[in-house]
């Protein structure tokens, strides 16, 4: 039984493939205590990633157990401190694990703060706002030179949305706003200013930029 300085306690664990053609792990036993510094070393193909990657389920075990401060993930349920059954939650288990994917596992479609923020929000339910808040930290951004609004921003809502990215923005920031052709939008918007606009379509482009008199 996995103790409390016991942090994972791997047992028997394996992970087989077709069958039992391709035994990536076979029979694999450790201990990780806490505040261990460890270190998985092999060959390509000697089933480092398979390991790490079992470790918080990413990988399915085909047999063995994996105990996590005294919790055996590989099980759907198991007995919490005041012994009654209750449902495995990896998520929850998830969010004391940290890793580090080989090839990142960003969505190409997202930008660095959307790939940034989802987890957070998805998994511990963190606001937007507190999410990215996070973020810039980790990232060490204080201000942004450029925002790109997408629609739908009329008047009233590009007069809500904008006042709290300025706080964030650079003096020579530029805020892009994208509204409907015919939408009227603000000349101007706390201290920036509607400097020009461009129809395409059925789509209007704005550009506005932090009024010089009122940078300060």
């Amino acid at each position: 039984m996995a103790t409390r300085d016991n942090l994972i306690e791997v047992k028997d664990l394996k992970k087989h493939y077709h069958g039992n053609a391709i035994k990536a792990l076979d029979g694999v036993s450790t201990e990780i205590h806490s505040g261990d510094v460890c270190v998985v070393i092999g060959p390509s193909g000697s089933g480092k990633s398979t390991f790490l990657r079992s470790l918080n389920l990413l990988e399915e075990p085909t047999g063995g157990s994996i105990i996590f401060e005294g919790i055996d993930i590989t099980k759907k349920k198991y007995k919490d401190e005041n012994g009654k059954t209750v449902r495995l939650d990896i998520d929850k288990l998830r969010q004391k694990m940290g890793m580090v994917f080989q090839h990142f596992n960003l969505f190409p479609h997202m930008t660095i703060l959307d790939n940034m923020t989802l987890a957070p929000m998805k998994v511990k339910g963190m606001s937007k706002e507190e999410a990215e808040k996070k973020a810039l930290e980790l990232l060490g951004v204080e201000r942004y030179d450029l925002v790109l609004l997408d629609p739908p921003y009329g008047k009233g809502i590009l007069q809500r949305v904008l006042p709290a990215f300025v706080p964030r923005l650079s003096d020579d920031a530029m805020v892009v706003c994208e509204s409907g052709r015919d939408e009227e939008l603000p000349a101007q918007v706390g201290s920036f200013v509607l400097d020009r606009e461009r129809r395409h379509g059925k789509t209007k482009i704005a550009l506005y930029l932090r009024g010089k008199d009122l940078a300060e």
